[in-house]
């Protein structure tokens, strides 16, 4: 059992080894057994005092006592024995520096939380080795019961890192100890003018570490951290400089750049911030240049965006000398020789379809900053079951911004994070109440923070600007082109990839990864808001959206017959990157009346949203575009309309009927099947009557099926579709197995296996495998069904076919089941069914009938509550795990119940 930590006020001994790193770099063969008795020496003098080590990381070890003297003591018994330790003739030493301080923490789960380890941390971080320092707190606890000969010797106020408030440091002066150290390692004993700062950087200790480790390495004499506004670029160069300060002999030093906008007052901005003075006869900057000239020494200018053509004068200065490193903050980089870009990203956010329990939520950088800002205006504020999913979309959909997540939190002092998540929408207009008087009034609104970078762009970059917003989730450089150069625009004076280039300097875009390495480009949905504001106050917002669905649209057409080929999975991908695009299109056509287009959009994207599980969407798409068909006035609908809505009156009747309603599904296909003989359209024809055939399949009306594909499978024929032709024939097997004809049915499987094979159709190949296993596991050769439905579930998993997967998994379930496997029979069956409930697609009630006897025959087989426990098990799976699961056979498997 776990020992029960502390509560209430305790005294916390943090220590660590003074330059363990090198120790261990050159001679680490030693310091396995000196380290080893270092943690013996440490642990026994804490144990003998009554405190207990709660965390041990590398060689520090966190230890905490009830009393501040029984802390002092094992401080102070630790360092003697440390110090009376023959350590060898290689390692000579080992020097631990430790700190104590008081105060109240939070203890969870074997481990404590909240500012009072932060600050003996820090503590910890001023001093070193064998030396022991105390804080205020600490000393005030134990200065009236001192051992004897103890004096605490007063080392006065000190400014340690990341701490709002000074801590009054004392050094512990104990006989037979050192007591003559270096200064303290704190922010007074460089010269900086580095702001204290208000509140504490959060989510940021990555970022830190790579600014840090950039600025140390020789090469870089010039790192611009960039982004967009609100990403917190300051408070991370802030943090970064305060933890650089050791590495700086002539300090480091905080210019701010944002109250000017004359590049020509760079120069003198730093020399005024540093104090040079004026020399008569010499200009300003050479005065810099030789103050300067031999100095070891860290700028950091901040806000270099508004000056940015002042880069020259950087350069300059660094070329003067050598000793001087620059961090620049900017929303546009430099672009001078040597300079190093840090893209500073987001906070970290939650995934809203995998949120962790609302105890661990705060481990997202996002998250823990709202609650942080939330409770400073709200202190009992706390996250729990109601309100953890509005808390992670509230910062979902702020993109992880620290300005805007501030914001926001402040309003949790009116409103429930469920109430502001619904007026969320329109971000700008909300996030609109001041933030701190005193911050910059570009950082007091979310829109003045994207305001101070607009108003930055020329005149062709702003109309560009807003031009890509009519892209929702990105677009590629030649759906940009395509569609911000429409004929009814403006034109542009410069190229777009010109454009989009200055918009990426200037952080009003991002850069990501496209299927194939292709490079896509992205707004923040924050600053797309703003976009969307400019274009709807130009008069081009019809005419991009127009050119915008007509791009789409093409874009659909032209993957249509790709997703069954051998690129599938590729354009499959490529799709979903688009997703957020086509729903944007297909509403501009449906709103916009262009229904024709709307309904062959739709229809285009059919297979892919079965493809991809989002039936319940491209059904909901499908219906209403149709629905758009009925309330709209056609006297002589043309025949290129009627086509349209036959081929979705197909597609959204397959959706349908993969959702479980059969007879509504018939009576769609139904309807799309009497449009294409009327028009005597054989190849729309033959995949209609496909479609139907498969619904009545589905509905457990297998003559009829039957008669539906002979006739589809003839019209393949005639049309000379082989991909056709082999998809008929996988439904007429289906048909085939339904009926107990299987001889038939392998032989029928066979023959669409080929034809798919010479199509190159992954996707069918793995319908027409599962129908072998299907076959096989009838036969009762489970094997053999097993291999089938293996082979099947690989190709699915690869282009991400839910639907597909889940009917492998309740195939290989059954054959497990045959096999008398039940318990892994019981939890594929439960995965398969959670799969099913996720993605809105339940069991055709062509075999219902037989899951229902797998289940009851296991829970006859199996002890009941073994047969529900193994299949809650299951839908508890994530789906990786599952499809791994289900994909390990073992022949000779010890069975229960078998």
């Amino acid at each position: 059992m776990q020992e029960q930590l502390p509560t209430g006020t305790v005294t916390f001994l943090f220590t660590d080894i003074e330059g363990s790193t090198k120790l261990w770099e050159y001679h680490s063969r030693e310091m396995q057994g000196a380290l080893a008795r270092h943690d013996f020496l440490l642990r026994q003098a804490i144990e003998n005092y009554g405190g207990s080590v709660f965390k041990t990381v590398g060689d520090s070890f966190w230890s905490v006592f009830t009393t501040p003297a029984d802390a002092l003591n094992a401080a102070l018994a630790a360092q003697q024995a440390l110090l009376a330790e023959d350590w060898g003739d290689e390692i000579c030493s080992i020097k631990a520096r430790m700190a104590l301080h008081s105060g109240a923490a939070e203890a969870r789960g074997g481990d404590y939380f909240g500012q009072t380890l932060n600050r003996v941390a820090r503590l910890l971080s001023a001093g070193h080795g064998g030396q022991t320092l105390l804080s205020l707190a600490t000393c005030e606890l134990v200065l009236d019961d001192l051992p004897p000969g103890i004096e605490l010797r007063d080392m006065g106020e000190r400014r340690l890192k990341d701490l709002i408030r000074p801590e009054h440091v004392f050094q512990v002066v104990a006989p037979g100890l050192p007591s003559e150290f270096p200064p303290l390692r704190t922010l007074d004993n460089r010269p900086t003018n580095l702001p204290a700062q208000a509140t504490s950087v959060i989510g940021r200790d990555k970022e830190v570490a790579a600014v840090c480790e950039l600025v140390r390495r020789p090469a870089v004499r010039l790192l611009t951290l960039s982004g967009p506004g609100g990403t917190g670029k300051t408070r991370l160069a802030l943090q970064a400089a305060a933890d650089l300060l050791d590495d700086f002999e002539n300090g480091v030093f905080f210019v701010t750049l944002a109250p000017i906008s004359d590049p020509a007052l760079v120069t003198s901005t730093i020399a005024q911030t540093l104090g040079v003075k004026e020399i008569s006869g010499q200009s300003q900057a050479l005065s810099l240049k030789n103050y300067l000239r031999d100095k070891q020494l860290l700028l950091v200018l901040d806000n270099f965006e508004q000056v940015v053509t002042a880069a020259p004068q950087v350069a300059d200065l660094l070329a003067a000398a050598p000793g001087l490193k620059i961090m620049v903050t900017s929303r546009a980089v430099l672009r001078v020789y040597g300079e190093q870009e840090f893209q500073v990203p987001p906070l970290s956010v939650p995934d809203l379809k995998r949120l962790p329990r609302f105890e661990t939520l705060s481990q997202y950088a996002a998250v823990a900053l709202f609650i942080q800002r939330a409770q400073a205006v709200k202190p009992n504020f706390r996250v729990n079951n109601e309100n953890a999913h509005a808390i992670a979309e509230i910062c979902t959909r702020l993109d992880g911004l620290p300005l805007a997540i501030e914001l926001a939190a402040a309003r949790i002092k009116v409103l429930t994070p469920q109430l502001l998540l619904e007026r969320l929408d329109n971000r700008l207009r909300l996030l609109t109440r001041e933030g701190g008087r005193d911050l910059p009034l570009r950082q007091q609104t979310l829109r003045n923070a994207i305001a101070w970078s607009y108003d930055l762009l020329e005149e062709d970059e702003k109309k560009l600007f807003a031009r890509l917003a009519v892209f929702v989730g990105g677009a590629t450089l030649e759906a940009a082109e395509a569609v911000v150069c429409t004929d009814e625009a403006e034109p542009l004076d410069n190229e777009v990839l010109d454009g989009i280039m200055s918009l990426l300097d200037k952080s009003l875009l991002k850069q990501v990864e496209g299927v194939q390495n292709e490079p896509r480009f992205v707004m923040l949905e924050t600053i797309r808001e703003f976009a969307l504001e400019r274009l709807n106050e130009s008069n081009e917002t019809a005419a991009l959206r127009e050119a915008h669905a007509n791009y789409f649209l093409k874009l659909t057409l032209e993957a249509q017959p790709k997703i069954t080929g051998p690129e599938q999975e590729m354009w499959l991908n490529k799709l979903e990157l688009e997703h957020d695009n086509f729903r944007a299109a297909i509403k501009s056509s449906l709103e916009g009346e262009a229904i024709e287009r709307g309904l062959r959009q739709a229809a285009a994207l059919w297979w892919f949203w079965y493809s991809h599980g989002h039936l319940t969407e491209g059904r909901r798409w499908l219906m209403e575009a149709l629905s758009k068909t009925v309330s709209a006035s056609f006297s002589l609908p043309t025949s290129s309309f009627l086509e349209a809505r036959a081929e979705a009156l197909r597609c959204a009747g397959a959706m349908t009927r993969w959702q479980g309603h059969y007879e509504q599904a018939i009576e769609i296909i139904e309807e799309s099947v009497a449009i294409w003989r009327k028009l005597g359209q054989k190849a729309g024809l033959a995949k209609a009557l496909n479609s139907l055939g498969a619904a009545n399949y589905d509905h457990g009306n297998f003559e009829r099926a039957k008669v539906c594909n002979e006739e589809s499978l003839l019209y393949y024929i005639e049309t000379g579709n082989t991909l056709g032709i082999g998809i008929a024939l996988t439904t007429l097997g289906d048909v085939a197995v339904a009926q107990r004809d299987y001889e038939k049915a392998i032989a029928t499987y066979q023959r669409s296996l080929t034809m798919k094979r010479q199509a190159e159709d992954k996707l069918g190949i793995a319908f027409s495998l599962m129908g072998l296993g299907r076959a096989a596991r009838y036969q009762e050769k489970y094997e053999d069904a097993i291999s089938y439905y293996q082979e099947s579930l690989r190709t699915r998993q690869t282009i991400g076919d839910k639907l597909g997967i889940a009917e492998c998994l309740e195939g290989l379930a059954s054959s497990e089941r045959g096999l008398g496997n039940n318990i892994k029979a019981a939890q594929l069956f439960g995965a398969s069914e959670a799969l099913r409930e996720l993605i809105g697609a339940p069991l055709p009630l062509a075999d219902r009938t037989e899951y229902n006897r797998n289940l009851t025959a296991m829970s006859t087989l199996l002890d009941e509550g073994v047969s529900i426990a193994a299949w809650a098990e299951g839908r508890a799976m994530s789906l990786d795990h599952a499809i791994e699961y289900a994909l390990e056979h073992i022949r000779e498997e010890s069975v229960i119940g078998s």
